[in-house]
């Protein structure tokens, strides 16, 4: 029978677990409507959950009286909160305090006169957010997104929490090869830095890795592509349901991580779903 190993470092994250739980004593506490601007986090089926417990998800701040807004995990431009107090709404930031740094690392660079570079996804909504707190900023997803932009003297970098330690790097190098002062402040989060450490050092003694969470999300994704990287038969996947037997074919190890937006349940989940295809 095969070993199925779980990465030491795997699942959701302290922001992720904070947030919800925030958002489930909002709606327990709430005397009228509670939404989320935007997906609380990047896992489709708890975003689900949440909407059958009566939290929606909005695209724009509510006009409705009474309602409690939550401000996702990925953080939001300061024009979202001004905008929810002008129109009188409860709101509930449940913002990732490791995300919160990166806004007040990008906010002290330029106003000590750096030009801010932020390396990661444009158009992640955590990467917006992060440019909203430094109007003017500039997001770069690696080394070739730095073609074509002006840079100052004086550069000053930060990096979307999910991100990967090696994209940053080669970022900076080429940065320190163009800008005669670069300013570094490293805002890539732990628990994601062990969890694509745990992933590598897994990947690389299984013969089959399964990693579970949203496809939506940046921190799932990258970890898919470590595991890839080191494990050839690696299946990203948002569900068990997706899983398929053949995967299993001759594999004596096979190894499971998941994404900081996906809770323990789905991994114990997924686990007894592999289990039953052996």
């Amino acid at each position: 029978m095969p070993t199925i190993t779980v990465a030491e470092h795997a699942g959701a994250c302290y922001g992720v677990q904070r947030a919800l739980d925030l958002v489930h004593q909002v709606a327990g506490d709430a005397t009228g409507p509670v939404h989320t601007l935007g997906p609380l986090i990047h896992n489709p089926q708890v975003v689900a959950g949440l909407e059958s417990a009566g939290v929606t998800v909005v695209e724009d701040v509510p006009r409705e009286a009474g309602s409690t807004l939550v401000l996702r995990t990925h953080g939001v431009v300061p024009e979202v909160e001004r905008v929810a107090r002008e129109r009188g709404l409860s709101f509930v930031d449940a913002t990732c305090p490791y995300v919160k740094r990166v806004h007040h690392a990008a906010e002290r660079l330029q106003r000590d006169g750096y030009q801010v570079i932020v390396v990661g996804e444009s158009g992640h909504p955590e990467v917006e957010a992060i440019l909203g707190h430094a109007p003017g900023a500039v997001a770069v997803a690696d080394v070739a997104s730095l073609e074509g932009i002006t840079l100052s003297k004086r550069v000053g970098v930060v990096v979307q929490t999910t991100q990967a330690k090696a994209r940053l790097d080669q970022v900076i190098s080429a940065l320190t090869a163009r800008v005669p002062e670069v300013c570094v402040v490293n805002t890539i989060c732990e628990a994601t830095s062990e969890r694509q450490q745990a992933a590598r050092e897994l990947a690389a003694g299984s013969d089959v890795m399964v990693v579970i969470g949203g496809r939506n999300s940046a921190n799932t994704t990258r970890l898919a592509e470590i595991c890839a990287s080191a494990c050839g038969r690696t299946h990203h996947i948002e569900t068990p349901a997706e899983l398929e037997g053949l995967w299993f074919e001759g594999a004596e190890a096979i190894g499971v991580t998941a994404g900081a937006s996906t809770p323990m349940a789905q991994i114990d989940a997924l686990v007894s779903a592999i289990r039953g295809l052996l």
